[in-house]
């Protein structure tokens, strides 16, 4: 099975059923494959085939959607990027994953446009100005045809690439496999009995690989209504689960903590609601049950990460939920709790989590020593720290690597450095994580300042707005004399 084929298929099952919400824009599934497939049209007529790789800087939105598997019925790879990308981030991205073509919205369409001098082989962007309006993107739908052979796809071949930032500052393209992200699409289903009548809310990004696998592949691949919101405030996600009927959400624990302490949450009806999962950060284990008592709806936590496509382990509804486990691993996958010495620790002691299986990246795009460092004899090892009890779940104690993870996204430390260190006051810069209620942690810089330049922390961080996306950014920024 490929992740072009799995569309078609649930298309031919399910036509007429509702398959995306977004403001005023609603599309069956027959539509949404058809306009797949007059997208796959299009990008072939750019020369774009098996292998090629087509960039998304899109928010979560109707286009993002077509564009994703028109990319998988050609056989071409979707780079999903973050839309808060800067053109210094972008350069990287679109150069390294040699991106044939870019399709945004108007707004990130200029930040392409400043670099694209640097991209000799991303020649060609496709804008959307949203599917209400006459721009180059509803165009191409009007123009090409609804239906489309597939070639051969073989289920190995990369599907997606995401990338996630090395130790060494550099972000990294995880390839992930139609086979890899087919162990996602299955879990609506296998996992908490999914059917037809389910209406997903997406709120946390697509390009998120959390975002993308448990609130779009698993609804297309179950036949499930998905509710888009690409901007939204805790009155607008209250409001759309009651107007909407939604059923699940999957989301970051900064949602749910929202949602538990907003004031005039009660006065929206959220009966429909069955399932929330969390993860992307840990979630306070003190407020699971809590959100259950409140809402009605179980909270159950999970745990995953990109070059895992991303979903490793979840707690199953029949299951004990464990406040504070990460669960236990999805079908086909295996975890262990393991030493510096590569033997597996006694239940109940702390040691890095790594795991095997069908989810597991192909590896990191043009960096087979990256890619060495991380797949050890088949096992991803993950770098972060843990402990499994007698029962199998497994609860996380730490990080073995340098990484920040704030509001569901990694920031790699060593990145965030670099630019600091660009800045003409900076000798010195070193990032670390902070504790955070809502955000789990934030980035905060201990800068060491060049003798005789100053700089405050304003211009520090308009600085570093110049260069890194928003959730990048230090929050706290102190001055030290050394380290």
């Amino acid at each position: 099975m490929n992740l072009g084929r799995m569309i078609e298929e649930t298309a031919n099952k399910y036509p007429g059923n509702m398959a995306v919400i977004h403001e005023k824009c609603r599309m069956t599934f027959a539509e949404l494959n058809g306009a797949a497939n007059a997208l796959a049209h299009y990008l072939c007529s750019l020369g774009i085939g098996r292998g090629d790789k087509v960039a998304l800087m899109l928010p979560n939105c109707p286009e993002f959607i077509i564009s994703y598997f028109a990319a998988q019925k050609l056989g071409a790879v979707a780079v999903t990027i973050n839309v808060m990308s800067t053109p210094y981030e972008l350069r990287h991205l679109l150069g390294n994953s040699d991106a044939r073509v870019l399709i945004a919205q108007s707004v990130a369409v200029r930040r392409y446009e400043e670099i694209k001098e640097d991209l000799p082989l991303c020649r060609h962007a496709l804008i959307t100005a949203g599917m209400d309006t006459d721009c180059p993107f509803t165009r191409v739908l009007r123009d090409h045809p609804r239906t489309w052979e597939m070639p051969a796809i073989d289920p190995d071949d990369p599907a997606v690439m995401i990338y996630t930032s090395g130790l060494t500052g550099r972000p990294l393209g995880a390839q992930l496999t139609h086979a890899n992200l087919m162990t996602q699409a299955v879990l609506l289903e296998e996992a908490y009995n999914g059917t037809t009548a389910d209406r997903g809310l997406a709120v946390i990004p697509f390009f998120h690989s959390f975002g993308a696998a448990a609130n779009m592949l698993t609804a297309i691949r179950t036949g499930a209504r998905i509710v888009l919101m690409e901007r939204f405030t805790l009155e607008s996600i209250f409001a759309t689960i009651e107007r909407e009927r939604v059923t699940f959400t999957c989301s970051v624990p900064r949602m749910f903590l929202g949602m538990l302490f907003h004031q005039g949450g009660e006065k929206y009806d959220l009966s429909s609601l069955r399932l929330c999962i969390t993860g992307g950060s840990t979630m306070p284990a003190d407020f699971i049950p809590l959100f259950r008592e409140k809402f009605g709806a179980p909270l159950v936590e999970g745990y995953g990460l990109t070059e895992a496509s991303p979903i490793c382990t979840i707690t199953r509804l029949e299951q004990e939920n464990k406040p504070g486990a990460i669960g236990t691993p999805i079908g086909g996958v295996e975890a262990r709790i393991i030493a510096d010495d590569n033997t597996d620790v006694p239940r109940g002691e702390t040691g890095e989590l790594i795991v095997r299986g069908k989810n597991v990246m192909k590896g990191y795009y043009k960096d087979e020593r990256a890619t060495a460092e991380v797949i050890r004899d088949g096992w991803l090892h993950t770098g972060d720290l843990g402990r499994m009890d007698a029962d199998g779940y497994i609860f996380l104690t730490g990080r073995k690597k340098r990484m920040v993870i704030t509001s569901g996204f990694n920031v790699y430390p060593r990145e965030v450095e670099i630019v600091l260190e660009m800045h003409p006051a900076v000798a010195a810069a070193r990032v670390e994580s902070k504790e955070d209620m809502m955000r789990g942690e934030i980035v905060k810089a201990l800068i060491v300042r060049k003798p005789g330049v100053e700089a405050d922390e304003k211009e520090i961080l308009r600085h570093c707005r110049a260069y890194l996306s928003s959730y990048k950014l230090p929050r706290e920024v102190e001055f030290i004399s050394n380290f």
